[in-house]
């Protein structure tokens, strides 16, 4: 996401995340517009909504009361998300606008909470600070590609077409060594802005995992994060910094992290979880991937929104991987990890019908007749 970023026929930005945190039910806010189409789903195209079967639950540790690191008060997780457990893919006469740049994006409620990391300690269950995941509600340390691909409910808009893991490291308020369930999570891939547009975008390579970010950085000069405040008096959407801001009662703190789009074209992972991956470089008057990464996918970017409940709470807090001096500002340690887990045959097609075509395709449409809902 950048300045202005607009949901096109659904609420902005801003709107969707307050409206979302207001409802009870943890039903996502962002609905597309009524769509008039009569055109009816077809029975390749949709799942019929059907009994879910058994909820496949993330596996959790016996972490202790106050955990390690920032003694946090690890029995005050908040519940899972059961999910969807089937698709939720249909037809639309809707089409998507042309745009300055290819976009694509998707909504996902929070799943659960976990002291796990399937890319950084496979198979360690509670070997990770807590992480706040969205989407495949069954992520956990034991987590592969497969399994992500094939199992597990989603919290996403289309249900199981995407079962990709999205996580970052928790919330947690200070006051009460308790950590702070998110609003919502919304999730971009764009063309980037950084690239040409003449660069060509190549759909996601399957099983593919990658890291933004670094959780032991301690000092500022982060670039592929940043936060803001949307909402309350004194909020300016176009002001950013690199630490938690203290936004007004009400308002929300937004966590933006971008990923590299770069790829080898070869490793789906590296050892450091990020030599697969680049950012692109300078090259005469633009930017393009490095040749050794010369793979160009969409861009990935977070955007997580939390609400202040009280004025100055947000003083307080400081994320589960903050684990440098409490006399510094918090956030520095921001990151997130991405684990794909779309059905190739949906996330290929809004690839190039979306991202690589120059089109806005919002936070439902598909780009071939079809809409997530």
């Amino acid at each position: 996401m950048r300045t202005g970023e607009q949901l096109g026929t659904y609420q902005d930005f801003t709107t969707c995340i307050q409206a979302t945190a207001t409802r009870s039910n943890g039903e996502l806010a962002c609905k597309p517009a009524t769509d008039t189409s009569t055109a009816a789903p077809t029975t390749t195209e949709v799942t019929p909504e059907a009994p879910s079967p058994a909820i496949l639950q993330p596996a959790t540790t016996a972490a202790p009361v106050m955990s390690a690191g920032l003694q946090i008060d690890a029995s005050a997780l908040p519940l899972p998300d059961v999910g969807l457990a089937f698709d939720r893919v249909q037809a639309t006469s809707e089409t998507a606008p042309a745009s300055d740049i290819g976009a694509f994006r998707t909504t996902c409620d929070f799943s659960h909470m976990a002291f796990d990391d399937p890319i950084v300690y496979p198979g360690q269950a509670g070997a990770a600070h807590l992480h706040t995941f969205f989407g495949n509600t069954g992520t956990n340390a034991n987590s592969t590609a497969e399994s992500l691909r094939s199992t597990g409910n989603s919290t996403c808009r289309g249900g199981t077409i995407n079962r990709t893991a999205y996580w970052v490291p928790a919330m947690i308020d200070m006051t009460t060594r308790k950590p702070i369930r998110p609003d919502v999570g919304n999730f971009y891939y764009k063309q980037g802005y950084s690239l040409t547009p003449s660069s060509v975008i190549q759909p996601l390579p399957a099983g593919l995992r990658m890291i933004a970010g670094d959780p032991r950085n301690a000092a500022p000069g982060g670039t592929d994060y940043r936060f803001k405040c949307i909402g309350g008096p004194n909020a300016s959407n176009d002001q950013y910094g690199e630490t938690i801001p203290n936004c007004d009662a009400g308002a929300q703190v937004v966590q933006e992290i971008f990923f590299p789009q770069c790829w080898d074209g070869k490793n789906l992972d590296s050892p450091d979880h990020k030599s697969h991956m680049s950012y692109p470089v300078l090259s005469g008057s633009g930017r393009a991937c490095p040749s050794t990464h010369p793979v160009a996918i969409p861009e990935v970017s977070f955007n997580i929104a939390y609400t202040v409940p009280t004025p100055g709470a947000a003083k307080s807090w400081r994320l589960s991987s903050d684990m440098y001096d409490s006399q510094l500002p918090a956030g520095y340690s921001s990151h997130g990890d991405w684990f794909n887990g779309w059905k190739s045959d949906i996330s290929d097609t809004w690839a190039k019908n979306c991202v690589e075509s120059t089109k806005d395709c919002h936070s439902h449409l598909i780009g071939d007749g079809r809409m997530m809902y």
